[in-house]
């Protein structure tokens, strides 16, 4: 069978169907779906009217839905490599030698050491199903190495757990009611279309739209005002505002008194910070940063939009730290629509213990690599400390070769022919180019799934619109069947899908209305920590907190310098920051064409000023690089960038640029000071004619 397009001249049409399902991208905005199926092909993807924070509209990119179902260039068959590792050639063979063979030489490996096979994946699917489910169980059964999943948001996360107690926030909906929001670090045009709906209402109720972003994005110019601060210096404009909230008293003294930890110790540290010193650091004048602090400090309801990207730097978790304190020093959260938002996933009561099954492992500790370490990790030799080399990758909902840093040191890694690689995937990406083996997914209108939330609280149930295309098979199928080659024979890998969807939030979620209408609302309150009640050790948003002191680590937030700052080289003068593309969404979509079309090619965003001074022209090829390695790609003279900045637009395919390469060529594998995550946007670089 043949990827197969709708075919708009059937003679007698069969009466459509529409099946609810969820959208599976890593967004905030986790959209609730309708599929129109006829004749058992799926005609087109909408969003689903009844869903309020979905409201029938779905982004460019998943209304693209069935274009990418149907791609000409789907894999349909597993496939197995007949060329150099990188070659992209391959043969086609059955399911059965395929999973034969991968389980004979996983099991060969794991006889000597499960250690030297690693899992890797992360949020090609945000689904609780195929996503984490049936491949936990397997790599824990098998004892493998475990995987710290860490690539995109965990800075954040960590920050929020250990300010507000979990990754909490006020509920999305109650931005069209706020007199200011801040959004902070966030392209919400692109990247979290459902609230940006949410603050135009307010934008024409009265609110006043703020915009902090090294860049001039589509949203910031949207805004009201765009503060244009240097890439990881978020940090230091909390504190300066925390500290213009002091000097004018623009505080809530009975908060801050019922419902906060260790403010004598914030406070003192905010008053070092005044508006002079973050203009300084943060490169804008001193009075936008009074003029901030006065809107925030008097305007309510006050509401801030945070997102993950001022997090991708050296100090990117002591920055959401900060902010996420200003809420409590001026009560917002007392306010339905005042406080702040970077996730609400932690809201959701899944059972991942019951989806992922660790008590697997038996007795067993298996080490645990970092997802953004690979390239390093993957050129590693076994030692004490580092324990076995690793022998075997198996990728599925990611593509490492496009999107971990510094790409150049993760293809060496991959090129390894004792290597053996096996990657579960929808097309030939980057990653797949390097697989033993090459199996081929299922897209979300073909199998069950169920969804929570970052953006919004309720969850999503995904139902199967469309037989599989070709010999496609579900992840969870995949990893039961070489449960069965291996010999594992525990009850839980013969669990089906739909079970698991049952089984994912247990009791907690009524299951017969994810099925009725496709999505269930979780029971959380309007505003969540009017009356304190945070879910910390102490009940109160921790200032300060005792946890990471004991670790070491200062108790309080503080500006932690980018290791790469911005004006600190003079071989690379210039920070750059890699925002995804507006049509892409990390590396998917990529492929697409009609999407591809729209952004054209890679792009990297400068300031006039900056390429004057190099000799550059608007739209000619550049050489972006430094010392881990040197990108091609056109430039393009924007007002978009602000001086000492570019934008490296991804993420591209290495093999749809220009010179087989992405901006992650530029990137480094450092950790962020919090959460271990990577640090994207702290890098500096130099920029030449090509």
């Amino acid at each position: 069978m043949h990827a197969m397009a709708p075919d708009p001249h059937t003679k007698e049409l069969a009466p459509a169907r529409q099946v609810l399902g969820a959208c599976p991208h890593d967004c905030p905005d986790t959209c609730a779906l309708v599929t129109t199926v006829r004749d058992g092909v799926a005609l087109r993807v909408q969003g689903n009217s009844a869903h309020r924070p979905t409201g029938g509209v779905l982004c460019n990119k998943v209304s693209h839905y069935v274009e990418r179902t149907y791609h000409a260039e789907r894999l349909l068959h597993p496939m197995r490599r007949v060329g150099p590792k990188g070659s992209g050639r391959f043969e086609t063979v059955s399911w059965d030698v395929a999973l034969d063979d991968i389980a004979r030489r996983l099991g060969a490996i794991a006889a000597r050491d499960p250690q030297a096979i690693l899992p890797y994946s992360y949020c090609g699917t945000m689904g609780l199903v195929q996503g984490e489910s049936m491949a936990a169980r397997f790599f824990h059964r098998l004892g493998a190495s475990l995987l710290d999943r860490t690539i995109c948001a965990s800075a954040g996360a960590e920050a929020l757990t250990q300010t507000l107690g979990g990754k909490v926030g006020m509920k999305v909906e109650f931005f069209a009611e706020a007199k200011l929001i801040l959004v902070w670090g966030s392209n919400s045009i692109a990247s979290n279309l459902h609230f940006w709906r949410l603050a135009q209402e307010a934008k024409r109720q009265g609110a006043k739209l703020v915009c902090i972003d090294p860049r001039r994005s589509e949203t910031a110019e949207k805004c009201h005002e765009h503060v244009q601060l240097l890439p990881g210096t978020d940090a230091a404009l909390a504190l300066a505002l925390m500290h213009e909230l002091v000097v004018n008293d623009w505080l809530d003294h009975d908060y801050l008194a019922a419902h906060t930890l260790g403010w004598e110790a914030l406070r003192e540290r905010a008053l070092r910070w005044n508006p002079e010193r973050a203009a300084a650091v943060c490169g804008i004048p001193a009075q936008q940063i009074r003029d901030l602090a006065r809107d925030y400090g008097t305007t309510k309801p006050a509401a801030i939009r945070l997102n993950y990207g001022m997090q991708r730097v050296r100090g990117g978790g002591n920055a959401v730290r900060a902010v996420a304190c200003l809420p409590a020093l001026t009560g917002a959260w007392r306010h339905r629509a005042g406080g702040m938002l970077l996730s609400n996933s932690g809201v959701f009561p899944a059972d991942r213990a019951y989806l992922q099954r660790p008590d697997l492992l038996g007795a067993r500790s298996p080490r645990t690599l970092n997802m953004v370490t690979i390239g390093d990790d993957l050129l590693r030799a076994a030692s004490p400390a580092f324990g076995p080399a690793i022998e075997a990758v198996v990728v599925y909902n990611s593509n490492p070769v496009a999107v971990a840093p510094e790409s150049g040191q993760v293809v060496r890694g991959f090129a390894r022919e004792d290597l053996f690689t096996v990657v579960l995937e929808h097309f030939r990406t980057d990653t797949a180019d390097y697989a033993d083996y090459l199996l081929p997914a299922t897209t979300q209108l073909e199998h069950w799934d169920v969804h929570g939330s970052y953006g919004h609280t309720d969850v999503v149930l995904n139902r199967p619109a469309i037989a599989p295309v070709g010999e496609s098979r579900t992840n969870t199928q995949v990893f039961r069947d070489l449960a069965a080659r291996m010999g594992f024979d525990d009850p839980c890998f013969r669990e089906d899908d739909e079970s698991l969807c049952r089984r994912a939030f247990g009791d907690q979620v009524d299951f017969g209305l994810l099925l009725q209408q496709g999505f269930a609302t979780l029971p959380v309150p309007d505003a969540p920590f009017a009356n304190g009640g945070f879910p910390t050790a102490s009940g109160r948003c921790e200032f300060f907190s005792e946890r990471l002191a004991r670790q070491g680590l200062d108790g309080l937030p503080d500006h932690v310098p980018n290791y790469e700052a911005a004006g600190s080289s003079t071989r690379y003068p210039l920070a750059m920051i890699s925002p995804p593309a507006r049509n892409f969404l990390n590396s998917s979509f990529v492929n697409v064409q009609s999407l591809r079309d729209i952004e054209g090619e890679p792009l990297l965003e400068m300031h006039a000023g900056d390429a004057a001074a190099r000799g550059l022209a608007d739209a000619q090829v550049v050489r972006v690089f430094n010392d881990r390695g040197e990108y091609l790609c056109r430039l393009r003279i924007s007002p978009r960038a602000r001086p000492g900045v570019v934008n490296g637009l991804g993420i591209w395919w290495r093999k749809l640029g220009l010179a087989g390469t992405n901006v992650n060529q530029l990137t480094s594998q450092r950790l962020t000071d919090l959460g271990r995550a990577p640090v994207f946007y702290d890098c500096l670089v130099e920029v030449h004619p090509a």
